[in-house]
């Protein structure tokens, strides 16, 4: 007992750390530490990610006055919202029209690729034919051209096949860099569902169209919905190729229309512009929410066998 007290002593006065404040500093610790490298590099990531969407919805909403004067006006806040940009955007333009153009342009390339991937990608990884991994990789290998590249010699099939200025000149030529990236994403994919299972099905006298339909298709689900989401994505978003392709007003896509039609010479309708380019990003964003699930997993070949 009495070579306790003056050790307890001598630790109070040499500083050290007794047995109830040890676990307390180092909670302290950890948690300081987290802050610092999870917390702050996340929040400077979702301000950086965050703010051009911030800043098209509050330009969307700010009357003239104040996106014109930032002298008496706040830049980063509204003073008096308004709706006279959207009201501008949907019944002043061909906005509505420009939209419903961009979603069946999107749904029809994405339906197509997503056809053709499929079938390429099972060819690919099941059956196994003599230089079948040099197929793929040539196949990958074609989403590395550029399309400012491949746009040229596309132009001159689509003249000769009579499509300029027709939404399926866009349908058909936004494969050639959707296809690529979506048959080597299906590849990855089919090759971590057991064979095993096509395996049994060809014994039981199953062929081929009916393996893939019944039994690779429904254990492909989260692949399918990631490659969907990307060349539905790419579709929505292109732009060189729907600027070359299409020349009339009323039908072309959104990235295109807003560029052209709400810039008239050096006037540029600030409001009318964030507010298509806001509205515009809504159907994406919504598409991303719903399937987001599935675009990790098939990303990560997470498939429980």
């Amino acid at each position: 007992m009495s070579q306790s007290v003056p050790a307890a002593i001598g630790a109070e006065i040499s500083g050290a750390v007794t047995e109830p404040e040890g676990p307390q500093m180092l909670s302290w610790d950890s948690r300081a530490r987290r802050v610092v490298m999870v917390y702050v590099p996340l929040a400077c990531f979702l301000l950086i990610l965050l703010f051009p969407f911030y800043w098209m919805a509050i330009t969307t909403f700010k009357p003239n006055a104040e996106l014109l004067n930032y002298k008496d006006n706040n830049p980063f806040w509204i003073s008096s919202p308004t709706l006279d940009n959207i009201r501008k955007l949907l019944f002043d333009t061909n906005y509505p029209r420009w939209l419903f153009t961009t979603m069946s342009i999107a749904v029809g390339a994405t339906i197509l690729s997503l056809f053709s991937s499929v079938l390429a990608a099972y060819a690919i990884q099941r059956l196994r034919f003599r230089g079948s991994d040099y197929v793929g990789l040539a196949i990958y290998a074609a989403y590395l051209v550029p399309p400012s590249i491949l746009f040229i010699p596309l132009a001159q099939v689509v003249f000769e096949m009579g499509l300029y200025d027709t939404p399926f000149a866009l349908i058909l030529t936004y494969p050639t860099f959707l296809i690529p990236f979506c048959t080597w994403l299906l590849i990855g994919y089919f090759k971590s569902i057991p064979y095993e299972l096509e395996e049994c099905a060809l014994i039981d006298g199953a062929s081929r169209l009916q393996i893939l339909r019944r039994i690779t298709l429904p254990l492909a689900v989260p692949g399918l919905i990631s490659a969907g989401i990307f060349a539905f994505t790419l579709s929505w978003n292109e732009f060189i190729y729907a600027l070359a392709f299409i020349s009339s007003s009323e039908k072309k896509t959104v990235p295109v229309a807003i560029l052209t039609e709400l810039v008239q010479g050096d006037v540029y309708h600030w409001g009318s512009l964030m507010a298509g380019a806001l509205l515009g990003s809504l159907p994406v964003a919504v598409f991303y929410m719903f399937f987001v699930e599935y675009y990790v997993s098939s990303m990560t070949g997470a498939v429980k066998e």
